[in-house]
C-alpha cells in the first residue's frame, strides 16, 4: 500500500466533505500498491473507477491490456510538485553532476522517469548517461539517499515535503520546467465497458469530483484537511500538509469525458521521445466517443 499523491486532492476533498454521498453514491477508497495493480484489477472488474498517472494508463491501452476511457483530468504539474532531490553532503550539486550516477524512480519508464529525462535532455544530458533505478518505493528513497545507495531521487508531493522535513533532502531541480512545464500528470479512468453499463453512476461520480476540483483549485486549507483526514497510515501530518506544493486542478464545464486532448497528447509525445513508445498511438482512443 502506498501513500496517495497530492494530485488526487479533488477526490479526497469530495470524499472528506461528503460530496459523493450527496450524489447518492457510496464510494469505497482502496489505495493501490501500483498503477499496474490498479489497472489489472479494474480490468478484472474489482475496481470500478481508478485514478493514476497517465503514462501507466496509456501503456496499458497500447499493449492491449485494457480498453480505457479517461473521463476526467486530475492534476497538472505546478512548481515544486515533482522534484529531483539529493542530500546536502552529496557531490551532486548540478544536473551535470548526475552523469554516471544513480537516480531513483519508483517504476521503470514511468511519469517520473519521463519528467526527469526531459529536464536532463534540455540541459544537454542524455538520459542514458544517468543510471535510473526502480528498486525503491517512494517512502524508501530518503533513507537510501542518506545511506548513499542512490545519488538522487525523483519524488512527488507529499513525499517531497516529507523528505525535506524529516530527512533533510534538498532540491536539485524542479521538474516543472522546459518541455514539461505545466505537464498533465494524473487522471480518472474507467473501462469503456463499465462506462457504457453505468452511465448514470459515472455522471454522479463526475459531478462530485468536479465540485471537489473547484474547491481544490481555490481553497488550499480544504486540500490540507482532506490529506490529513486520510485513514492511517496514509494520512499526511499537518506540518507536511502545510508545506506541500500543490498541482493545478483543471476544472471542466463540459461534463463527463470533457478533457483536453491537446494537453494529453503532450504525454504521448514525451513517451515517444524518451521511451520509444508506439509512434502510431492516438490518445483519442482513450477519450469518450473516440474524440
Amino acid at each position: 500500500m502506498r501513500r496517495p499523491g497530492a494530485g488526487f486532492s479533488r477526490f479526497f476533498i469530495a470524499l472528506h466533505q461528503g460530496l459523493f454521498k450527496a450524489q447518492g453514491l457510496t464510494v469505497n477508497f482502496v489505495p493501490a500498491t501500483s498503477s499496474e495493480t490498479a489497472i489489472a484489477r479494474q480490468v478484472a472488474g474489482q475496481y470500478d473507477i481508478t485514478a493514476g498517472n497517465y503514462v501507466s494508463y496509456i501503456q496499458a491501452q497500447q499493449a492491449g491490456e485494457a480498453n480505457l476511457d479517461i473521463f476526467a483530468e486530475g492534476s497538472v504539474m505546478e512548481a515544486g510538485a515533482q522534484t529531483l532531490f539529493t542530500m546536502p553532503d552529496s557531490p551532486v550539486k548540478t544536473l551535470a553532476d548526475l552523469k554516471g550516477r544513480t537516480v531513483a524512480i519508483n517504476a521503470p519508464n514511468n511519469i517520473l522517469y519521463l519528467l526527469a529525462a526531459s529536464v536532463l535532455a534540455e540541459h544537454g544530458i542524455a538520459p542514458k548517461e544517468v543510471k535510473f533505478v526502480s528498486s525503491y518505493s517512494l517512502p524508501q528513497m530518503p533513507g537510501e539517499l542518506k545511506a548513499g545507495a542512490i545519488n538522487a531521487a525523483v519524488m512527488p508531493e507529499p513525499f517531497a515535503s516529507m523528505a525535506e522535513q524529516q530527512d533533510g533532502a534538498v532540491p536539485l531541480a524542479d521538474l516543472n520546467q522546459g518541455a514539461t512545464t505545466s505537464f498533465p500528470v494524473e487522471g480518472y479512468v474507467v473501462t469503456k465497458q463499465w462506462a457504457q453499463k453505468y452511465p448514470h453512476t459515472l455522471a454522479a461520480f463526475y459531478r462530485a469530483l468536479e465540485q471537489g476540483q473547484q474547491i481544490a483549485d481555490n481553497d488550499r486549507a480544504a486540500v490540507e484537511n482532506a490529506m490529513e483526514a486520510l485513514p492511517k497510515p496514509l494520512a499526511v501530518s499537518a506540518d507536511t500538509a502545510g508545506l506541500m506544493s500543490l498541482d493545478e486542478y483543471p476544472v471542466s464545464t463540459g461534463g463527463v469525458g470533457d478533457v483536453d486532448q491537446i494537453s494529453l497528447q503532450r504525454v504521448v509525445d514525451v513517451m515517444q521521445q524518451f521511451i520509444g513508445f508506439d509512434p502510431s498511438f492516438k490518445i483519442s482512443t482513450m477519450l469518450m466517443g473516440g474524440r
